[in-house]
């Protein structure tokens, strides 16, 4: 909402501005009026909307128009005041007062009027008769108010009216000529519904108004309120009230309804609270609230930023099969302006049979996101409504900012729970084929890849020690002298290589020596393609001696062509050695070290597998 109102009072001379904001200020009517009253502040705590008010006048007597232009420029509600016992007054709101603010004003963000009738006093009818046609004509006018100064009557109305057309204008939810809210108002309460559908089924039930009510108003409505906004839905539209719930055509009928009856304060104080402007854009301070990222620290999901996306998951899996098919996924992100998620995420994380994202793939994807661009993962859990659902005073709350890497080595500990691991190698020595096989797909899937959806990043849990830990594969694009920082900086390296081509280890040994030879980051040589036979590399050390040499672990057979789902024991030991680089390099001898994480590792895959079993016989 705003910091400020900026009121200013013009007409023409005679009709009572000076008198109506010194009645306001003093109470009483002034028995000496100047040609002008100074500008005067209203403290924000005596204002009902609490916001600072600014009163200006002005006086053709005392001013010049290029005063009076800079005045209407700078003001963000104009009240024209005419005296109600005079016809040429009247007139004069049309013939010159409209026109020339309107002129003055951009087309785009004209000046909200409001058009003040002074001097009720002095008759016994109204104007009200002859100012409705000119309400009608121009839509930037808010509303009329009848007023006197010297008997006081709808003084503090009249700047309370102007303040509120400045805080909760009409002009972005309504329109009067169709009688209909405007389609960027529907769209910003459509979003609102679907956010507050906790269980997704297209009903608001009476918790989840209740919880509506209290998150936007601070208090629950009590079940005779409830039943009786029900009712009046009821009461004017056939399918906006079902199941006893209210639906979307119930919801958006009953904030018309507001509208309608002058309190669009109510829909503007709804949409605020669900991150919107006065623009019904999202504000950027809702979806990128400030987050403090030091350097070698890294970004990850906390606990109830999982529970929160765990209940949105399964908001979304209306069939309960524990995968989010592709039309369920657009249902989810129909809160979003844009389809977040493209085909390359079905390749980036495990899915099922039918190619559709599991459970442990849609958390992982949101992990992926959080990890690379926190940014993003913020703006998405804005569009989701996280900070609303968790009252949070922001989607910052979701992230966990770790401690300095730096940090972990001194103290040969880390409680971080994602690692990201580089996978260099030359072209065609089998990269892509190790990330995907981490997802669970041998040869034969991923052959039915198409290119055009092909991801250089894979992720996916693995377990070390029994502790469940997000392994972040990520492809490196294999030109040696462009590689950046960002390929470089990780926890482990995979350098891979094609047993089966004479040519391919070079490039490991290349990128080992000017790169990684002096780095605490762990190293792995892989041998892919470990199925083929194996043939001499042109390098001048074969790969077990360049190993033996700079006292790396020898290389690692793989293969995915395999018949059943890859073997993923070469992905625990890159995790353990990512979690504990300072016993990777002591230890890579040690067959027990490796055995040690390994078994771990199957025993609570195995639990972890009950414990999902159970969670979706509960389901």
């Amino acid at each position: 909402m705003r910091k400020d109102v900026r009121i200013l009072l013009v007409g023409e001379p005679k009709v009572g501005k000076t008198s109506l904001i010194m009645s306001l200020v003093s109470e009483e009517f002034p028995d000496e009026v100047p040609l002008r009253a100074e500008e005067i502040t209203i403290p924000a705590d005596v204002t009902p909307e609490r916001v600072p008010t600014h009163i200006v006048d002005y006086s053709e007597a005392e001013q010049s128009d290029e005063q009076l232009y800079q005045e209407i420029s700078k003001a963000n509600v104009i009240c024209i005041v005419y005296s109600v016992n005079n016809k040429k007054s009247i007139e004069k709101v049309t013939s010159h007062w409209i026109p020339l603010i309107n002129d003055r004003t951009d087309k785009d963000s004209r000046v909200p009027l409001i058009l003040v009738g002074n001097k009720s006093d002095l008759v016994e009818h109204s104007s009200m008769e002859t100012i409705l046609p000119i309400m009608n004509q121009y839509q930037d006018i808010e509303t009329c108010v009848e007023c006197s100064a010297k008997n006081l009557k709808n003084i503090s109305e009249l700047f309370y009216y102007a303040q509120k057309a400045v805080l909760h204008p009409t002009g972005p939810l309504y329109c009067p000529e169709e009688k209909e809210l405007k389609p960027s108002c529907i769209k910003a309460l459509t979003r609102i519904f679907k956010i507050s559908d906790l269980d997704n089924d297209g009903i608001l039930n009476d918790s989840e108004l209740n919880f509506f009510q209290r998150t936007c108003f601070n208090t629950p409505l009590a079940p005779q309120a409830l039943e009786d906004v029900k009712n009046v839905v009821r009461r004017n539209m056939m399918d906006g009230v079902k199941d006893n719930g209210l639906t979307l055509k119930g919801f958006l009928f009953l904030h018309t309804l507001f509208i309608q009856r002058g309190r669009h304060e109510t829909t503007w104080t709804v949409l605020r609270r669900f991150g919107y402007d006065d623009d019904l854009e999202l504000t950027q301070e809702y979806l990128f609230p400030m987050i403090k990222i030091l350097p070698d620290c890294t970004t990850e999901l906390n606990h109830n930023a999982y529970l929160f996306l765990q209940s949105v998951f399964d908001k979304h899996d209306k069939d309960r099969d524990c995968a989010l098919s592709p039309e369920e996924v657009k249902d989810l992100f129909k809160v979003f302006p844009y389809m977040p998620w493209g085909p390359d995420v079905n390749n980036t994380v495990c899915t099922n049979e039918q190619g559709w994202l599991t459970y442990q793939g849609y958390l992982s994807q949101w992990t992926l996101t959080t990890y690379l661009d926190v940014q993003r993962s913020l703006e998405y859990l804005g569009y989701l409504g996280y900070s609303i659902i968790y009252e949070q005073e922001s989607q910052a709350a979701a992230i966990t900012v770790t401690r300095n890497k730096r940090i972990d080595l001194q103290k040969k500990q880390t409680q971080r729970s994602v690692f990201r691991c580089n996978v260099l190698g030359a072209r065609g020595s089998g990269k892509s084929g190790f990330l995907q096989a981490f997802l669970g797909r041998n040869l034969q899937r991923q052959r039915r890849i198409r290119e055009e959806h092909k991801s250089f990043y894979a992720i996916s849990t693995t377990y070390v020690y029994g502790q469940e830990k997000y392994l972040l594969l990520h492809e490196v694009m294999p030109d040696f002298d462009f590689l950046t920082e960002t390929d470089l900086s990780c926890d482990v390296v995979c350098l891979v290589y094609d047993i089966n081509n004479p040519r391919s280890f070079e490039y490991c040994a290349k990128v080992y020596k000017q790169y990684f030879i002096d780095s605490k980051t762990p190293c792995v040589v892989i041998a892919a393609k470990s199925d083929l036979h194996e043939v001499r590399q042109h390098y001048s050390l074969s790969p077990h001696d360049f190993c033996r040499k700079h006292k790396l672990h020898p290389p690692q057979p793989f293969t995915c062509s395999t018949n059943e789902a890859p073997s993923k024991d070469i992905y625990t030991r890159l995790t353990t050695m990512a979690m504990y680089p300072h016993m990777a390099q002591a230890d890579l001898k040690n067959s027990t070290f490796w055995l040690r994480a390994s078994v771990g590792a199957t025993v609570f895959a195995v639990l972890g597998f009950a414990m999902y079993r159970a969670l979706l016989k509960q389901r």
